[in-house]
């Protein structure tokens, strides 16, 4: 049995408290859980926490602190202007990839390597390290160094320095003067998130982005991402007239079923303003519902006493004459139906010629659409009202 007893025979005695009920100072080492079979801490309730939790306070004060001490430290790191920044070859290996192949290069005395870091200023360099470390960083030097720690996180492969980067521009670094270079960045460090943002800042606010020198210095220095942009723009000014045009034609359509709902109701319930005359209305009687009925009454008053009533000799009745004919197109049975002349537009439909079919079939099921899109009624309920 050997080692497992041993360490049996060294262990407290149990104690009688329950856990929930122990409160030691100091408290015991971890032990644990009985009978789960899982890797993870025990807590005050007897389940088990597992150990893919964040890193305390305490351990990443740890981790800062082995960098900024050097303690140990078998890697020497080289920066512009001969400075120097002291690291631990397995941190910086685990850490990035890339910092892994050019460690298994890098010659060296003994057990000690030295690698080098050009380009970018020695400070950028050592928040760089810091956050390998223990993925912290100093707010004003991430403001700072913001640039050159994208260009180093994408060199180095360190995806999560890469989002850090990403937010501190989303939440307030990125701006008019410098949307244009970070623009380019992003697309040299593969940063879609902040290509994406930085490309809809420009759309929004081009005649801006325009006149300011990173607009200027690209395109000296590149002519075909600038044609790109003024193409994205074009298209996105086109997108929006497309869209007003659509929003208002979707208000049409709306506007004109909510007139043939009014129509029904003038017709089949009467409308206190309007009539029909074979309807009494009480001063109780609550006010009319339909939006629609307001516009309908100047219309129905001047239809029902215009001498012309022709469609062609009047515009207003040729307006009214387009209404009839629409309602008995979306009128589910014309014979039981009060609207005025529905019976004999659905006979004069089916007389019509091809081209005006088409058209006034494609204007039905448009108006449809629109309804079930904005209204919270289908057509299909309307309809089974105006055919009762």
């Amino acid at each position: 049995m050997g080692r497992k007893e041993t360490i049996r025979k060294q262990s407290p005695p149990p104690t009688h408290q329950g856990i929930n009920n122990a409160h030691p100072t100091p408290p015991p080492l971890p032990v644990k859980a009985p009978n789960n079979g899982r890797k993870g801490l025990l807590l005050k309730n007897g389940s088990t926490k597992t150990e893919n939790h964040c890193a305390s306070t305490t351990t990443m004060d740890l981790w800062v602190s082995l960098f900024d001490g050097g303690y140990r430290a078998d890697v020497t790191i080289e920066t512009d202007n001969g400075g120097l920044i002291y690291a631990h070859a397995n941190v910086l290996g685990m850490a990035s990839p890339v910092l892994r192949g050019m460690l298994k290069e890098a010659k060296g005395y003994g057990q000690k390597k030295s690698i080098s870091i050009h380009g970018v200023h020695q400070d950028a360099v050592r928040v760089f390290i810091r956050f390998l470390y223990s993925s912290c960083y100093e707010n004003e030097e991430m403001k700072e160094f913001v640039v050159p720690l994208l260009v180093l996180s994408h060199a180095y492969n360190v995806p999560q320095l890469k989002r850090v980067c990403e937010q501190q521009f989303e939440r307030g670094l990125l701006n008019l003067e410098n949307v244009v270079d970070i623009f380019q960045l992003s697309l040299l460090c593969n940063a879609p998130r902040l290509t994406l943002i930085s490309h809809r800042m420009i759309l929004r606010n081009f005649r801006a982005v325009v006149a300011t020198e990173g607009w200027r210095s690209m395109r000296t220095s590149h002519p075909g991402l600038e044609k790109e942009l003024l193409e994205s723009v074009i298209e996105e000014e086109n997108n929006q007239k497309e869209k007003i045009r659509k929003s208002k034609e979707r208000k049409i359509y709306l506007e004109l079923f909510e007139a043939m709902e009014a129509l029904v109701h003038i017709c089949r319930d009467g409308c206190r303003t309007i009539g029909p005359h074979d309807k009494d209305f009480t001063q109780s009687q609550a006010p009319c519902k339909y939006r629609a009925c307001k516009g309908l009454e100047m219309l129905v008053r001047h239809f029902a006493g215009c001498k012309l009533r022709v469609p062609g000799g009047c515009i207003h009745c040729k307006r009214m004459w387009q209404l009839l004919e629409l309602h008995s197109r979306l009128c589910a049975d014309s014979k039981a139906c009060r609207v005025p002349l529905c019976r004999n537009f659905k006979e004069k439909i089916k007389k019509q010629s091809k081209k005006d079919e088409i058209k006034w079939k494609l204007l039905v099921k448009k108006i449809l659409g629109t309804k079930r899109i904005g209204a919270s009624l289908s057509f299909i309920a309307s309809s089974n009202s105006i055919s009762s």
